[in-house]
Order: structure tokens, then C-alpha cells, then sequence
């Protein structure tokens, strides 16, 4: 029963997420973090991050993977069946997906007939710096724990995700293989896999 419970929580707060989500994966990073680690407490911060390593690597949205993992992860985790974990997979995927391939039905719709209206453009125009602010908050949220107190805000900084001197060696390796050395995206992946694993 708490099994399905949360698999309903899931769903809910993963297809609230869909729907009012704008700017693709990265923004939706802050608002799964909150969810997630923050309200309902059904993962740490660090495993929350180690998540979202996975889903950068792994191939697809970065927001759709990050889902996928936190279902399988919160199920698991608190039935020990991998079936079950698939299930809460399936289950935040779809919360995930669905609310953004009706909205693109409708958006495509309506783009098709108003592509030229003034206001539209404007709308546009007006939700791209909201989109840069909404990556930029799931950086920081990654990097900062933030609590109320009265009504002054404390910030302290999660320790466990600041990356140590091997990691930043290791982005460098990636960063001036990719664009230097025009080494692929899988190869840099597999390399830096490798490289880390000696590292550490």
C-alpha cells in the first residue's frame, strides 16, 4: 500500500513538473531537486547529484533520464525489487512526458496559426530569460542548501557536491579533448570513465 501511495506521489509531482516546466531538462533540474530531496525527502542531496552525473551521461533529455532514475531509485529503494523500481521508472517517465507531448500538440497548433501575431513573438521573446534563470537555479541549487529562517534566508554550502581537484582534472581532460582534440562525445565518456576510475 505505501509501495502505491508513492507511486501516486510520483506520478503527481512528476507530471506537475512536466506541465509547468519551460526551457527543457536542465530547468527542470531545480524543480525535481525541490520535489524530490527537499519536500518529500525520498533521496539525499548527494544522491540526487550522482543522478544527475548519470543522466548527463546517459543518451536522451537530461530531464526525461533524471526522472527515469529518481523512479527507479525511490521504488527500489523502498520495496528492494528491481521489478518494482522498473515500475516507478515507467511511472515518472510518463508523468514526465505526457503534460509535454500534449502542450507541443497544442503549441504546434497554435504556432502553425498565429506564427506572425506581434503578442506571440513578444510571449517568446519574453520567455528566454526566464528559461537562462531557471538553468541557472538548478546550478546553484545543487551547490547551495537554503533554509528559511523568520524571515531571512540561509544559505550553506553542500559540501559532497563540490567537485575535488581529480574531478576538475578530469573536466579539463574532457573539455580540451572535445574541443581541441574533436575526440566524439561517446569516446570522451568512455575516456573520462576510464580516467576516473584509476583516479579514484
Amino acid at each position: 500500500m505505501e509501495i502505491l501511495l508513492t507511486l501516486l506521489q510520483l506520478f503527481g509531482t512528476f507530471f506537475v513538473i512536466g506541465l509547468f516546466t519551460i526551457g527543457g531538462g536542465y530547468a527542470m533540474l531545480s524543480l525535481i531537486q525541490g520535489q524530490v530531496v527537499v519536500d518529500h525527502a525520498w533521496m539525499s542531496e548527494s544522491a540526487f547529484t550522482d543522478i544527475v552525473a548519470i543522466s548527463q551521461m546517459t543518451p536522451g533529455p537530461i530531464g526525461i533520464n533524471c526522472a527515469t532514475y529518481v523512479g527507479y531509485d525511490v521504488i527500489a529503494g523502498m520495496s528492494g525489487s528491481h521489478l518494482l523500481g522498473i515500475v516507478g521508472s515507467l511511472v515518472t517517465t510518463l508523468a514526465l512526458v505526457i503534460p509535454s507531448f500534449i502542450i507541443m500538440l497544442l503549441i504546434v497548433r497554435a504556432y502553425t496559426k498565429f506564427n506572425h501575431n506581434p503578442f506571440f513573438e513578444g510571449v517568446m521573446s519574453w520567455l528566454r530569460p526566464a528559461v537562462v534563470g531557471l538553468i541557472g537555479a538548478a546550478a546553484v541549487v545543487l551547490l547551495f542548501r537554503f533554509t528559511w529562517d523568520g524571515w531571512s534566508v540561509k544559505a550553506a554550502v553542500v559540501r559532497e557536491n563540490i567537485a575535488d581537484w581529480k574531478s576538475w582534472l578530469l573536466l579539463g581532460g574532457a573539455f580540451v579533448a572535445s574541443y581541441w582534440g574533436k575526440v566524439g562525445p561517446i569516446a570522451v565518456i568512455i575516456l573520462a570513465g576510464i580516467a576516473g576510475f584509476l583516479l579514484y
